[in-house]
């Protein structure tokens, strides 16, 4: 490989925050890390939220391959791979020095970036940053920067539904899915994409319409009914199908998407307390993203005090489900009251997981959106014996500084799973919260 062709790429903080596994997606080019990325670096390392495992984690890793020579030459990341080189601040170039606050860490990682490519001008250098305003300022000083996008979702018009509408079905066809408890062959339908496993279907005509799922165990197209759960009902065809994936015992992993007043928390809480009896716990938690990516520490009061806003969502799908029981409001408080005490029913921030092996749990993960597609698998790896995981939330809606609807976990997650036997996802389009509701999120 000439010099030409092989390149630099300067990391920012953002981007090890990120992904903790960054130094290995850049094949056989080089990279750097500003010392300013491992100044910042050290001030997350203590605290228990996924900023502060990447930063450990990362960490550790550099520990584990650096040598004499990673601030000068470099030294190499693996076997096929490039040098990783560790750069000390330098003087602010004559270029930059009038234009940009020197003490700033951004424009530390900015100014190395630029004096390398000065240094060495016969190789390409790039800065990768989360950060749209560096990106902005890198390429304003003439400074190629991009987005760190190894685990983008490529097209998100194509990302999976979880249902497909088959129009002009024959009144044969719908009959026999009907009737047939065997089901009928995916060939029945015309259609020219492939069914995945778990896929729902809508069979219709002017006439008459039937739905059903494609079972994994065959491959066969099986009729499903409408379905309740803690005296939630199903309001289209859409909360049908995500009712049926939330109560198969035999799907143990669920994606739910849509955009808010879809019903997508209040069915996966639904389905779980319908449940309860097969699970020693009910797991609800949500990310909880600070300004500045600070931890909760930071904010005012006590754990509870702290959490509180954060989880409120929660308690008020639950409360929903409390006013739908045909129970006294004495007796339903004093219900759920009674789980939340012994702990069968428990509202926690995800940090709390971290560690733990979730064994005969129904874990639902609201606001997943907000991850990281590197929170994602580590939350799923947490899963033991007989755990059903739940992951809901908006792509379109994310609160993350740093994510966008093709770099969350949530997108990424439906992207990566939509093929496999134990998982199926449902996107919810259609608001029933209320009419109000459903006007505000289309034309606002």
């Amino acid at each position: 490989m000439t010099p030409k062709t092989k390149k630099f790429f300067v990391l920012d903080t953002n981007v090890i925050l990120h992904d903790s596994a960054c130094l290995h997606q850049f094949k056989e080019h080089d990279v750097v890390i500003p010392i300013t990325v491992i100044e910042e670096l050290d001030k997350f390392k203590k605290g228990n939220e996924s900023l502060n495992f990447q930063a450990r984690h990362f960490l550790k890793e550099l520990d584990k391959i650096s040598a004499d020579g990673i601030f000068n030459g470099g030294i190499p990341i693996g076997k096929n791979k490039g040098n990783l080189l560790i750069k000390l601040d330098q003087k602010f170039h004559t270029d930059l020095k009038p234009h940009f606050e020197h003490e700033k860490p951004d424009h530390k990682i900015l100014n190395c970036a630029y004096c390398l490519a000065k240094e060495n001008p016969d190789r390409q250098i790039t800065l990768v940053t989360k950060d749209v305003n560096l990106r902005v300022k890198s390429k304003a000083v003439h400074l190629i920067a991009e987005d760190y996008t190894t685990d983008h979702v490529k097209d998100i018009s194509t990302i999976y539904k979880g249902y497909r509408f088959e129009e002009n079905v024959s009144k044969e066809v719908i009959h026999q899915l009907c009737h047939n408890p065997a089901g009928i062959p995916l060939k029945s339908f015309k259609s020219r994409s492939r069914f995945q496993p778990n896929e729902f279907v809508v069979a219709r005509n002017k006439d008459m319409s039937a739905i059903g799922f494609v079972d994994p165990a065959d491959m066969m197209i099986k009729h499903i009914t409408k379905i309740n759960a803690s005296s939630i009902k199903p309001r289209n065809v859409e909360q049908t199908f995500a009712l049926h994936a939330l109560m198969n015992e035999n799907i143990r992993l669920v994606t739910v998407s849509g955009k808010a007043g879809t019903g997508k928390t209040l069915l996966a809480l639904a389905a779980a307390l319908e449940q309860r009896e097969n699970y020693k716990q009910i797991f609800l938690s949500r990310p909880i993203i600070a300004l500045s990516n600070k931890d909760l520490g930071y904010l005012p009061g006590g754990v509870d005090e702290k959490v509180g806003p954060y989880m409120q969502p929660l308690y008020d799908n639950l409360g929903v489900i409390q006013d739908r029981n045909i129970e006294t409001i004495e007796r339903r408080g004093k219900k759920f009251q009674k789980m939340l005490d012994d702990e069968k029913l428990v509202i926690a921030p995800l940090a709390y997981i971290r560690g733990r092996s979730l064994v005969d749990t129904y874990f639902i993960v609201d606001e997943a959106q907000n991850l990281t597609p590197h929170e994602v698998k580590t939350i799923i790896t947490r899963a033991g014996e007989n755990t059903k995981m739940v992951f809901t939330g908006d792509i379109f809606q994310i609160d993350h500084p740093y994510l966008d609807i093709y770099s969350n976990g949530l997108s990424y997650l439906i992207d990566k799973m939509q093929s496999q036997k134990i998982y199926t996802h449902i996107f919810l389009e259609k608001g029933e919260r209320s009419a109000l509701a459903e006007l505000a999120s289309d034309l606002l």
